[in-house]
């Protein structure tokens, strides 16, 4: 599969560019084309971004291996992925996106793969300070994971993970995860 025919035809090469979501397509991870929508929600300019590697979009490099692998294995098992992360606008603020990307070969799902980005700052503001691995369980807990789910996925211990969350919970100065998951996610639109 080739990026080629988005590329070459001019009315979808037209709609692509213009589609009210950031959307883009990768090869090996790697921005190969992007609408005007995603390179803006990032602070860049298309030409900026496009031949660029998704790290430049990561808080760490470590964050941008971490959900590699975990996109990797939902993509080779149904073809998709999708999550709410904090990633890094070109100003280096950390803001929360939803993302959703389809590969186009689940064998290979890096290969070439076409992705959904949403801006989230509005509903849902960092306002903390978080270490990457905070924000690992942070990401996992918004999906309504369990302690013992969100150790599995990030090959710590439950315990650890509970450490981790009960320093969310004291960062955010709430009393439950309840509260907590409340605050990461926002008010509901």
């Amino acid at each position: 599969m080739s990026i080629d025919p988005l590329i070459s035809d001019p009315r979808m090469a037209f709609v692509f560019d213009k589609a009210p979501v950031g959307l883009c397509v990768s090869e090996h991870r790697i921005i190969r084309r992007c609408n005007e929508k995603f390179a803006a929600i990032f602070g860049y300019e298309v030409s900026e971004i496009e031949g660029q590697s998704f790290a430049m979009l990561y808080p760490t490099f470590s964050e941008f291996e971490r959900i590699g692998q975990l996109s990797q294995t939902s993509m080779r098992a149904s073809g998709l992925y999708s999550d709410d992360r904090i990633m890094r606008r070109k100003s280096g603020q950390l803001s929360w996106f939803h993302s959703v990307g389809q590969s186009m070969d689940p064998d290979v799902p890096f290969a070439v793969a076409v992705w959904m980005f949403e801006d989230l700052e509005a509903t849902r503001p960092v306002t903390v300070e978080l270490t990457a691995r905070e924000r690992d369980v942070a990401s996992l807990l918004v999906t309504g994971a369990t302690a013992k789910t969100i150790a599995r996925t990030l090959g710590l211990s439950p315990r650890t993970v509970e450490h981790y969350r009960t320093k969310l919970i004291n960062k955010y100065d709430v009393r439950t995860t309840h509260e907590l998951i409340s605050r990461l996610v926002g008010p509901v639109r």
